[in-house]
């Protein structure tokens, strides 16, 4: 049996060389060109069991050839590569019948379990529907990042875009989750129809029929007015339920019961009409804790959760910064602002917050800058102190609904990769770790405690479990000051 052959398509000399050998050690025979008219050549010809093909090449645009591909020769697979790495490159690959879509730089290891998935199935499995999108979507940029998680976003979004399955977006707020389900309506089947948002978790227990399926009201046994609800408003395209972990009981129910039976009545009446909207929901909450602790219903969530989505936290996805602020940035310049730029240390204090807030908080402090700073410049010096300020402003002792802080063991694991990494990397073994580590948590622990304590140090003692001779000795040995009443009247 003679061996598949791949065609590479690529004006990098670099990736061919790359790909040729990786594929050929593989098993494969490969041949490479720089042109996309030589590679359609071959294709005309009748050559090659896969292609892969970069983007942008001197002669052709490389997502213009697939379509063609497609046409000339529909058993052939297709493989896509882009250093631009969108969703808009993406959606447009996947959409015009490309199997998969790889972004540059791109793993060698991924590669080849792509080329040996596609090689080994079936012809009539492909399932591409070569739809195109409107020119309006393609131009929109509705989610931004380059990182390999949201690449992975990317090729998922994409996939979806033939599908009407259910899909369940999780992620903390201010991640872009309604950027996630906007995406999947415009680049979808169900782009022509409407996209209606609603937050399921501010309807009144009350108002939830009516909001949800509408209302009739009846006159003397006769038809009067009736409204409208949010799954009739999005038929034909997509409904978003935001936050379904918030939903009361009664809305559970109620959507549950659409899901399972395809239609619902309108309150007050009497006759079934057909659900016809593609459903996605989102939640920044843990379901699986609230399905243990009784507070949501197992049934819907694997009813909601048929495809998951996480979209990580921006402190996960710390590359993507630059690229966000530049946009946000850009905006603001759109919408009238002065151009701004950042130097390379406001970038770099940028990318060691934190952002509780994540994306959305970095677009508003983007936003603050652009307008009440009159520098064309951004320095590190104005981004500290403007994150100095959200510090300040932020309630250090209680978690809000929109922050959820990583556990106390996640944050100490993270330094403790760095110290080690540091350590290899200067050739200098850690010594006497457990105190080192020990004193570092202990010192702001009594510190904390005893501002909190005003400086009493037998209620600080009885508070952290310890008697007042070992807290004094810990207190001298970490040379902790202890201004007594101090911090109370500064705190009052």
């Amino acid at each position: 049996m003679p061996l598949p052959t791949i065609l590479v398509a690529d004006d990098d000399r670099s990736i061919r060389t790359v790909l040729s050998q990786a594929l050929g050690r593989a098993g494969y025979q490969v041949r490479t060109t720089a042109s996309a008219a030589t590679l359609w050549q071959w294709i005309e010809e009748g050559e090659g069991d896969l292609v892969i093909t970069d983007v942008m090449m001197p002669d052709e645009n490389g997502l213009d050839l697939v379509p063609r591909i497609r046409k000339a020769r529909p058993d052939l697979r297709i493989l896509v590569m882009s250093a631009q790495s969108t969703l808009v490159t993406a959606v447009k690959a996947t959409q015009r019948g490309a199997f998969e879509y790889l972004p540059k730089p791109f793993d060698l290891t991924e590669l080849l379990s792509v080329v040996e998935r596609a090689l080994s199935m079936p012809q009539q499995a492909q399932g591409i529907a070569l739809t195109q999108p409107t020119s309006a979507a393609e131009e929109q940029m509705p989610l931004t990042g380059r990182s390999a998680a949201m690449q992975d976003i990317y090729r998922m979004i994409a996939r979806l875009t033939t599908s009407d399955l259910t899909v369940m977006i999780t992620g903390e707020s201010g991640t872009g989750k309604e950027l996630v389900a906007r995406a999947l309506h415009d680049y979808g089947q169900r782009r022509t129809g409407p996209f209606v948002a609603v937050n399921v978790a501010a309807i009144p227990r009350e108002q939830i029929e009516a909001e949800l399926f509408g209302q009739e009201r009846n006159v003397n046994g006769l038809t009067g007015t009736r409204s409208s609800g949010r799954f009739e408003q999005a038929a034909g395209g997509t409904l978003f339920l935001d936050e379904v972990g918030d939903m009361s009981p009664e809305a559970q129910t109620r959507v549950l019961r659409v899901l399972q039976e395809g239609e619902f009545t309108t309150a007050g009446g009497r006759q079934p009409i057909r659900s016809n909207v593609r459903i996605v929901a989102s939640t920044h909450r843990d379901l699986h804790q609230a399905i243990r602790e009784g507070t949501f219903r197992e049934d819907l969530f694997y009813r909601l959760n048929v495809v998951p989505i996480r979209i990580p936290p921006l402190r996960e996805r710390t590359e993507d910064i630059p690229l966000l602020a530049r946009h946000f940035l850009g905006q603001c310049n759109e919408e009238g602002q002065a151009p701004r730029t950042l130097t390379d240390e406001a970038i770099m204090r940028l990318q060691a917050w934190r952002w509780p807030g994540n994306v959305r908080e970095l677009e508003n402090l983007m936003r603050r800058i652009s307008v009440l700073y009159p520098h064309d410049v951004i320095s590190g010096a104005v981004i500290e102190t403007e994150l100095s300020e959200a510090s300040r402003q932020r309630p250090l002792s209680v978690t809000s609904h929109d922050e959820e802080e990583e556990p106390f063991s996640v944050v100490v694991e993270r330094h403790l990769r760095k110290y080690f990494t540091a350590a290899e990397e200067n050739g200098v073994p850690p010594t006497a770790l457990h105190e080192r580590v020990i004193a570092e948590i202990e010192r702001p622990l009594i510190r904390l405690t005893l501002d909190a304590t005003r400086g009493n140090q037998i209620r600080a003692a009885a508070m952290l479990g310890v008697n007042r001779n070992t807290l004094r000795k810990r207190i001298r040995d970490l040379e902790i000051p202890v201004t007594k009443g101090s911090a109370g009247r500064e705190a009052l």
